[in-house]
């Protein structure tokens, strides 16, 4: 496993500069805060997060922060796909990061049950002065509070999607379309798929995806399902795919299925990438200001990559695919921070007091107008005042705009009771499950998309009954029924006196 390591006696080229550019042409000043804790010297201190603009800013404060406090740190951004076999076997083997982001298939009800993570409460003086300057509901019982203890730091806002349109702009333009001035619908984008492959005669396809890494399958058909109108929440075990007006699983709902049936079409029209399924996320999104692709369903986190990087490469933005006719639906997102950014303190860490200081500096509003200036809408700040102060590039706000419109605040079911926590750490995720299931449709190993949709949902109320079923066996006070929010409307953001 590659790193780079950062301290007093060694510095990636061009990090220890006064100053670091980015995409936007602004050079920003990162700060190191000042001390906390009682720091040893020398300490070596280790962090894994998954990358991409997050990088550019933590190289450059890990290296400024190391020579500061003369320590080592060691900073390990991968993709998803290692993160999901370094982190645990790092657990197993005592020797993981001090700081980790857990597997996208990892609650962190289940790494405080299973002992993966420690409070860092002891670590951040006046710890509740400091939590009461974020938004509300950046701190759940059940999320990451557990009795009584903070186990994960919500540092980004979780109002963005990850599955919406970048494209390059020269070859939707020859393709006839303008996706910025109005969305593609589900046909227009399988069209512009279409002419972008036949005018690339083997040199470029209409349609790129990492397609080995599984969270993206499920990521764009759960998107493009829903702003078709499928209302269902977040990415939590108890509200991801879940109609929470009824409870219910929406696999095998209409829009579902023709988000399915989109893709099927532009591979069986050969307009997506060869050999997508060999590649991650990252790997995917480096072909486009290549020219190899000219379109991809991703997140926002290109756009300061992209500017930064590849200056030249003249790329929009707009919306996933949206229906043919009707209202386009909202997308729901969960109370708290993103999921994905949250970060922990290894159990096993000594490296609390190190942990404690950049935790302390990434939920200070100086903090997050710092992170804000460098990582721009690809991991917003979760403070709003942040936003507002920071200075972002014009395709930057386009999409915060584009998010504002989108997504609306859902309820979550364990705000309203905190025992659901024990549902969430007794869950075990089918085998074959959402992510797997669309995978094997676009590869060809599975037909039918509405009868593996309808089997789906079977495997997931499976899944989901057994583990209500071991939290009560273990003590706990639930029901699926809590799953029901009869007064959510997915068109207007949950608040706290909706519960």
């Amino acid at each position: 496993m590659g790193f780079n390591r950062l301290s007093r006696r060694s510095f990636l080229a061009g990090a220890g500069a006064a100053a670091a550019t980015f995409g936007s042409g602004v050079s920003f000043a990162q700060t190191v805060p000042a001390p906390l804790n009682d720091v040893p010297n020398g300490a070596t201190f280790r962090w894994i997060d998954s990358g991409d603009q997050k990088a550019v800013f933590f190289k450059k404060f890990f290296a400024d922060y190391a020579k500061a406090r003369e320590i080592d740190i060691i900073y390990d951004p991968l993709p998803w796909n290692e993160i999901a076999k370094v982190v645990p076997l790092g657990v197993r083997n005592n020797t993981a990061h001090d700081v980790f982001v857990l597997p996208r298939n990892f609650s962190l009800a289940d790494a405080v049950s299973q002992g993966w993570v420690q409070p860092y409460d002891e670590f951040i003086p006046n710890i509740d002065e400091w939590k009461a300057g974020f938004p509300a509901g950046a701190f759940l019982p059940g999320i990451n509070e557990f009795d009584g203890k903070t186990y994960g730091l919500p540092f980004t806002s979780n109002k963005r999607y990850a599955s919406h349109l970048l494209y390059n702009k020269a070859y939707m333009e020859a393709a006839g379309y303008d996706p910025e001035s109005k969305p593609l619908t589900h046909a227009q984008f399988r069209e512009a798929a279409r002419k972008i492959t036949e005018a690339g005669q083997g040199r470029y396809f209409g349609f790129i995806i990492g397609g080995s890494q599984l969270n993206r399958w499920a990521d764009v058909v759960r998107n493009i399902g829903r702003i078709g109108g499928a209302s269902a929440g977040g990415d939590g075990i108890l509200d991801a795919d879940i109609d929470l007006r009824t409870g219910e699983y929406v696999f095998d709902s209409d829009e579902y299925i023709a988000a399915i049936e989109l893709l099927l079409a532009m591979q069986s029209d050969g307009s997506m990438f060869p050999g997508l399924m060999n590649l991650n996320a990252p790997q995917a999104r480096a072909y486009m200001p290549q020219g190899a692709a000219g379109m991809i369903l991703q997140g926002p986190w290109n756009i300061p990559s992209w500017e930064a990087q590849n200056p030249e490469f003249d790329f929009g933005l707009s919306s996933a695919p949206v229906p043919e006719s009707g209202e386009q639906g909202k997308l729901t997102i969960s109370q708290g921070g993103a999921k994905p950014n949250t970060i922990s303190l290894w159990s096993g860490s000594q490296n609390g007091a190190i942990a404690g200081e950049i935790f302390h500096y990434l939920g200070t509003l100086e903090g997050q107008v710092e992170w804000a200036n460098v990582v721009g809408a690809g991991d917003p700040p979760i403070m709003p005042e942040a936003v507002a102060k920071a200075e972002m590039s014009p395709r930057s706000k386009q999409i915060l705009n584009l998010f504002n419109d989108q997504i609306r605040v859902g309820p979550n079911p364990l705000v309203r009771n905190g025992d659901l926590s024990k549902v969430v750490a007794s869950y075990v995720a089918p085998d074959v499950n959402f992510a797997r299931t669309v995978q094997g449709l676009v590869a060809g190993q599975l037909s039918g998309p509405k009868e593996q949709m309808v089997a789906l949902k079977d495997r997931y109320n499976t899944a989901l009954d057994a583990a209500f079923a071991k939290a009560k066996a273990d003590g706990a006070e639930v029901d699926r029924s809590e799953l029901v929010f009869s007064n959510w409307n997915p068109e207007a953001d949950f608040g706290a006196a909706d519960y």
